[in-house]
């Protein structure tokens, strides 16, 4: 089972409600086992005694109006913030006792529940008072209806032939979201303002200075001709988009790469929207494409910044556990560049600010790999945290510089 299939698993919850025994099905994008504990919820509950519930480990499973479950849900994430986050003698450890903090966080807000139905005609709604539509974005972040009817059963408490999922309201929020942002799109600077349209689950290119180093970096001399450049982990396709664009039409073909299904789509769509499929193909591939696609004289990769465990499909564009894809990005590298051709690694020092990797490391894997640093290129992160003394880990991010490192093989 891979990230994508394990993440969006669906299992069966059973709990008893006006003395009948009931059932519906459990989903969640962060992989979340279903509750083993399940009570029936609505505005006569006060939010103290839901706090004490979901700190019990007690899912609410909300009855009442829609609204009414999203100022819950804020009253609960009210209480849960109450306790300042414990800090670190290190920046390591105040990194991990962060993230254990977002982690108790997600649990206790993922405890409020609301139902999710899905109709013999395959239209998901929310049976709930003043609820949204909420098709399209269940659609966009589950896939059709009925794709993953075979691990469960239909709510026994639902009319004839209707099928009801249980969901975190926290996590249909995001689903929300998410649908908004695929539906605007991201404006991106270095492609003139145009859009580029996210999926669920896909890395935003919110952070726009990696994609400006991408864009205004100088381009490697190349074999003569037009360049031929890989994409790594293109994610929503937005740095093989850029590169198709770059001055003069000098890259003439881009492979861009991923792993993710969802990803691949979203590519594909962005790469069309933008008008670059006779320059870029999207392909499935563990980070370089086939071997029958030859050598590049460009090697892009964006990699994940940090050497953590993801702990949801949606951190999979942040934490790289082991350094995995940045490793097996630098150690494939010389192997498919062409004669004179050069790697792009975009990464950001956050990890060695945090001491969760030092530069040494990272020089002595670049070396072990048979590459050397033909130059670097920085950027200061344009992001609000960066400049916020309240962030968490304000410190690190205050000092981080997102560079691209111009890899070349050794002579």
């Amino acid at each position: 089972m891979d990230a994508e299939q394990q993440a969006g698993r669906v299992d069966v919850v059973r709990w008893s409600e006006d003395g009948e025994e009931r059932s519906a099905l459990w989903r969640s994008e962060s992989g979340a086992r279903p509750p083993k504990r399940v009570v029936a919820a609505d505005d006569r509950m006060t939010a103290d005694a839901a706090y004490k519930l979901a700190c019990e480990g007690t899912a609410l499973l909300w009855r009442g109006d829609y609204h009414g479950a999203r100022q819950l849900l804020a009253a609960l994430g009210r209480r849960v913030d109450r306790k300042p986050p414990k800090m670190g003698a290190t920046p390591s450890e105040s990194f991990h006792l962060h993230r254990q903090a977002l982690s108790r966080r997600a649990r206790v807000l993922g405890m409020l529940l609301v139902p999710l139905e899905t109709s013999p005609d395959g239209s998901r709604t929310v049976p709930l008072r003043r609820a949204p539509e909420v098709a399209e974005a269940c659609a966009g972040a589950y896939g059709e209806p009925g794709a993953y009817a075979e691990h469960g059963e239909p709510g026994r408490y639902a009319e004839q032939g209707t099928s009801v999922t249980l969901v975190s309201l926290r996590e249909l929020q995001g689903v929300l979201g998410a649908h908004e942002w695929r539906r605007k799109g991201v404006p991106v600077e270095a492609l003139g303002g145009e859009h580029v349209h996210p999926y669920h689950g896909v890395f935003s290119p919110v952070r726009g200075e990696y994609i400006d180093l991408v864009a205004h970096t100088p381009l490697p001399q190349g074999r003569g001709g037009p360049l031929v450049a890989f994409d790594i982990g293109t994610g929503t396709g937005v740095l093989a988009v850029v590169l198709a664009r770059r001055e003069g039409g000098r890259v003439g073909r881009v492979v861009a790469t991923d792993l993710g299904e969802r990803a691949l789509a979203c590519a594909r769509e962005n790469v069309r929207r933008l008008g670059a499929e006779a320059t870029v193909d999207v392909v499935r591939a563990d980070l370089f494409p086939a071997p029958e696609a030859g050598r590049a004289d460009l090697v892009v990769c964006n990699p994940p910044w940090l050497p953590a465990k993801p702990t949801s499909v949606l951190e999979q564009a942040v934490y790289d556990p082991g350094s995995r894809m940045l490793r097996g990005f630098l150690d494939g590298l010389a192997a498919r560049l062409a004669p004179g051709g050069e790697g792009w690694l975009i990464l950001s020092d956050l990890a060695e600010h945090l001491g969760l990797r030092a530069r040494d490391e990272l020089l002595g894997w670049i070396g072990d790999a048979g590459l050397e640093v033909a130059g670097r290129h920085d950027a200061r992160p344009r992001h609000g945290r960066a400049t916020d003394p309240a962030a968490p880990l304000h410190a690190a991010r205050a000092a981080e510089t997102t560079s691209l490192w111009r890899l070349a093989s050794k002579s």
